[in-house]
């Protein structure tokens, strides 16, 4: 994708959704933390399934230690890798406790310090919860990126780092969830839309199937 087609092709997706969010339902930073953490390898819809009832008896760091490993499990055994998840997400509870006085901390240090928090769960905190221009590389972000040309890289990072160099500093904030958003419904890894999709014109490996 060439650089000048870059800010057509965000102005049109906002244009689309003028305020975009995440798909994980939470109500406080610390839900959105363990929602996340629970939606490695899983859909957002299983994940949120799972969190209504574990949310309603447990949002707070305190709380959910308190269900220990098996009342956790209970709660999560629906999503996959629910035994590790958690594992990592009780450790993390006390963590918080410990060193953080059960708030979520806003630095990508402290939040990869976490376990089961990688690179891509801190970019997702860092931006939904704080406002910050992370992008959080999943396989919708990572997949768009490549077709359309416009961050072509052959790791998560590589393509993390030429998203941030690229977008124009206006739509970075909200991008990480555009791309999502773009690749679950319309630049999906089967058959995807082309024929429907409103930024075609700019994608690369769109303008050829068209013609």
């Amino acid at each position: 994708m060439k650089a000048a087609a870059v800010h057509a092709f965000f102005s049109t997706l906002r244009a689309a959704n003028p305020a975009p969010v995440t798909e994980l339902e939470y109500t406080s930073v610390f839900e959105l933390l363990a929602a996340v953490l629970l939606s490695a390898q899983a859909t957002d819809v299983s994940v949120n399934k799972a969190t209504r009832g574990l949310f309603a008896v447990a949002n707070t760091p305190a709380q959910v230690l308190a269900l220990g490993q098996a009342g956790l499990e209970a709660h999560i055994q629906t999503i996959g890798l629910f035994r590790s998840k958690a594992r990592h997400l009780l450790a993390t509870c006390r963590i918080l406790l410990e060193e953080h006085g059960g708030q979520v901390p806003r630095t990508r240090e402290a939040l990869q310090a976490l376990p089961g928090v990688g690179r891509k769960t801190a970019n997702v905190v860092l931006n939904a919860a704080f406002g910050e221009p992370t992008m959080a590389v999943d396989t919708h972000i990572f997949r768009v990126s490549n077709r359309t040309g416009l961050a072509p890289g052959k790791t998560p990072l590589e393509v993390e780092m030429k998203l941030l160099k690229r977008i124009p500093a206006e739509f970075l904030v909200d991008a990480h969830h555009w791309l999502i958003l773009h690749g679950r419904y319309v630049c999906k890894a089967r058959s995807p839309l082309c024929s429907t999709c409103a930024v075609v014109r700019w994608c690369d490996t769109g303008r050829k199937i068209a013609t």
